[in-house]
């Protein structure tokens, strides 16, 4: 991951918070030692916790000084993502058997405790977000937008449309509404927690939901380019595995894919560019982000 003094900076502030808060609370909150065990392997695998970095870099954007109880209402998304990973790899689903360098969950635990592992990720992380002192407005719009994109509208509806449409040739539009939801939609409940908790206004928030939809396909795009660039030491994981998915690179070729993730970038910005002039806030931070796309051709 290629990143500014900037990002660097704010990672090693902020990372070891949210690791901080996963190990120690996630083991308060689980009743049976072994469900725990089975949570907190993949919960603590090494993720980059990218989106409740964002949500912290978005508090931060808006001059929000962070509490303990936002902390634990920004890592339940953390909860959430891992849980969907957990799932993904499952063989009834992607079958994976290799996750952040580790074997992945079910082939530890079994398939089945792997599934409860999941489900308990799943429904703890709506405790997090009720379970502080936050105002209960704020509770509720946490609630109401992390249900709607992780759900049968958002990222289970992305996975529902691959695996759907496995074998079968989508169009580019069609590509881009599965992993809007798959990917997308996580990433943009990220930027949305963060202006809910520094009391942001619509606009505000509007805006931050159109970077996290344009830093979602961002991703998506770089992610497909990395799986047919990249190896498996590099990346945790096995790649050349989408030859036949309905991927960007699949569609597009590699250089082409190339193009429409610098245009993507390039669009990143102009929307950050508009919330800077906009609202006088400083947008350094959140444009940082975009230095995980390393353009290599």
């Amino acid at each position: 991951m290629s990143q500014s003094v900037v990002l660097s900076d704010f990672i090693d502030e902020y990372k070891p918070q949210i690791e901080s808060q996963l190990a120690n609370q996630v083991k308060k909150d689980v009743s049976n030692d072994q469900l725990a065990d089975s949570m907190s392997y993949s919960l603590m695998a090494g993720g980059k916790r990218l989106r409740p970095l964002m949500s912290i870099a978005t508090l931060k954007t808006l001059n929000h000084e962070m509490t303990d109880d936002d902390l634990k209402a920004i890592s339940a998304l953390e909860l959430l993502h891992t849980y969907s990973l957990i799932h993904d790899d499952l063989p009834a689903m992607d079958d994976d058997d290799l996750r952040r360098g580790k074997k992945t969950n079910h082939v530890i635990y079994g398939a089945g405790l792997a599934t409860l592992a999941g489900d308990g990720l799943l429904t703890l992380a709506f405790q997090w977000l009720t379970d502080n002192d936050l105002d209960d407005h704020k509770k509720a719009q946490l609630v109401y937008y992390l249900s709607k994109f992780a759900g049968p509208s958002g990222m289970v509806a992305g996975q529902s449309m691959d695996i759907l449409n496995e074998n079968k040739q989508l169009s580019l539009d069609e590509i881009k509404k599965l992993h809007e939801g798959k990917t997308g939609a996580l990433i943009r409940y990220a930027m949305i927690a963060g202006g809910i908790l520094a009391n942001a206004s619509h606009d505000v928030i509007d805006k931050l939901d159109q970077f996290g939809a344009n830093y979602g396909l961002a991703f998506q795009i770089y992610d497909d380019i990395l799986d047919v660039v990249s190896s498996q030491e590099e990346l945790g994981k096995p790649v050349h595995q989408d030859g036949v998915k309905n991927t960007y690179t699949n569609h597009l070729g590699l250089d082409k894919s190339y193009s429409y993730l610098e245009d993507t970038i390039s669009h990143s910005r102009q929307i950050l560019d508009e919330l800077k002039d906009e609202n006088d806030v400083d947008t350094e931070l959140l444009s940082s982000f975009l230095d995980y796309f390393k353009i290599e051709k």
